[in-house]
Parts: structure tokens; C-alpha cells; sequence
């Protein structure tokens, strides 16, 4: 009979179901997060309490049978947040552990092969993300963004943003997971807005930071005259792109249109 190992989403959480799936000999498991629905009709059903000493005996465990880039695989497989991807996870660190080394680069395994395609989706989604994010200038000082990426990528690109802008505050927020990552000119944390207006309304806005024990809560409303950011940003996208030696067509290869609203550039 199955197990069906319920996680809260997170990597420890993954980990400590792993670290259950040994502990507990559970012959045929299956890992799921708690929000999705089971249908599972014959199988029993367990929930994962995410114990980040567990996770950590796991993950080193497999750390110290695989290169950096296997494990980078692994983490950037799990933030693409494809269904089933936790089994496919445990099925790769299976194999590491029965083998005592990693299976990369045997892409004639069906597990190792989707680890890799979907490590590297959430790859190009990463340096999308960089490469197209657009900052505007809202209360306090703070540059804001909206984004909605394919994957899970804010925690992968938080360090090029604290580089590249270090010497600023902004916050970049995925709309579609509903949280986002603020940067205030020493550390990067997670932080969670709470929108006063729909999803399908939701654009540049006020926001004010304050402190719920140890989570931090990003307020925020409309700002009209986030216009006048736009269009400075286009008189300055126009003075860059002379027309004569403008490639519209190249250009767009480089941006997908679904990224297109984020740019001010083609508001």
C-alpha cells in the first residue's frame, strides 16, 4: 500500500519527508504538498512536520556524494514547482545514496534527465528575470517591481540584485506566489504584501514596512503618478534607440512578449 508524505512546500519540508520515507522503511511512498488535493483512494496518508535538523542530515548526506552543480540541479529542479517534481527528487537521491555518488550526466535515466530539463528551465528563468525586471521609484525611497515568472526564481535571484543595486532599497514581488524579497541596504529577507486592490488590478504602489514579530509586512495602494517614471524611462529608452539602428525584431527575440509588461518601455 502507498504513503502519501504531505510537505508544507519547502525545501526542509521535502527533505524531512525523505528523511521519513528512511526512517520509518516506507516501501512505496509518495510525496505531495499539503495544499494539493489527494486522490489517492487505497493509500494512506502521513503529514510531514518540516524538522530542519532532519533536513540537514539528509542534504548532507547527499552533498557529500555529489558535485555542487548536482546539488544546484537538485535545488533549481524543486523551485520549478512541476507536479510530482518531489518524487522525481527522491528517486535521484535514491539512487545517489544506493550508488554512493551522484547519477549525473546519465540521461539515458528518465530521473536524471528530468531533473536536468527542469533545472534548466528554472536556469533561463533566472536570467530572464534579471535581465527584465524593471524598477519604480515609490514611497520612502524604495524601488519596486512586480514580477510573475514561470518558477519559483526570486530566491535565486536575490543576490544579483542586492549586487548590482547595493546601494538601495527595493523590493521585488511575485505576484503569483504572493510573496516577494526586500532588500534594505544590508540584508535581503521575504516579506509579504497585503494588496488592497484584486490580483488583475494590482500594479506600482505606495507600500509602508512594518514588523510582526519576526515577519516583516509590506502595506501598499496605487500611486497615479508612477506615470511620470514611465515616461522619463521612455524619453530615455528613445534617446538609446535610434531608429535607423533599431532591430525590433531581434529585440523581441530577446524579450518574450510575455514579459513585455513588466518593461515600461512597452507600456
Amino acid at each position: 500500500m502507498t504513503l502519501t508524505l504531505l510537505y508544507d512546500g519547502s525545501f526542509n519540508g521535502l527533505m524531512t519527508a525523505i528523511f521519513i520515507i528512511y526512517d520509518h522503511k516506507v516501501k512505496l511512498p509518495i510525496i505531495a504538498k499539503a495544499s494539493q488535493e489527494q486522490k489517492d483512494l487505497f493509500g494512506g496518508t502521513m503529514d510531514v512536520i518540516t524538522d530542519a535538523e532532519k533536513a540537514e542530515r539528509v542534504w548532507k548526506r547527499f552533498t557529500s556524494l555529489c558535485s555542487k552543480n548536482d546539488s544546484r540541479q537538485i535545488y533549481r529542479a524543486f523551485l520549478s514547482e512541476i507536479i510530482g517534481i518531489e518524487n522525481t527528487i527522491y528517486e535521484y537521491l535514491k539512487i545517489t545514496f544506493e550508488n554512493q555518488k551522484a547519477p549525473s550526466g546519465d540521461y539515458g535515466n528518465t530521473t536524471v534527465l528530468k531533473i536536468t530539463q527542469a533545472a534548466k528551465m528554472v536556469g533561463r528563468e533566472k536570467h530572464r528575470m534579471e535581465a527584465f525586471v524593471r524598477f519604480h521609484m515609490i514611497d520612502e525611497e524604495i524601488y519596486y517591481a512586480n514580477v510573475e515568472p514561470d518558477f519559483n526564481v526570486l530566491p535565486l535571484i536575490a543576490n544579483h540584485f542586492k549586487n548590482r543595486y547595493a546601494d538601495q532599497k527595493w523590493v521585488i514581488y511575485d505576484l503569483k506566489r504572493d510573496f516577494g524579497i526586500s532588500y534594505d541596504l544590508n540584508s535581503v529577507q521575504e516579506v509579504q504584501i497585503e494588496f488592497d486592490k484584486p490580483k488583475s488590478q494590482r500594479g506600482i504602489l505606495n507600500t509602508t514596512v512594518s514588523e510582526k514579530g519576526e515577519e516583516v509586512v509590506v502595506s501598499g495602494s496605487f500611486r497615479e503618478s508612477e506615470n511620470n517614471y514611465k515616461d522619463l524611462w521612455n524619453q530615455y529608452f528613445k534617446s538609446t534607440n535610434i531608429k535607423s539602428r533599431k532591430n525590433m525584431k531581434l529585440h523581441l527575440q530577446h524579450v518574450p512578449k510575455r514579459y513585455w509588461k513588466y518593461l515600461s518601455e512597452k507600456v
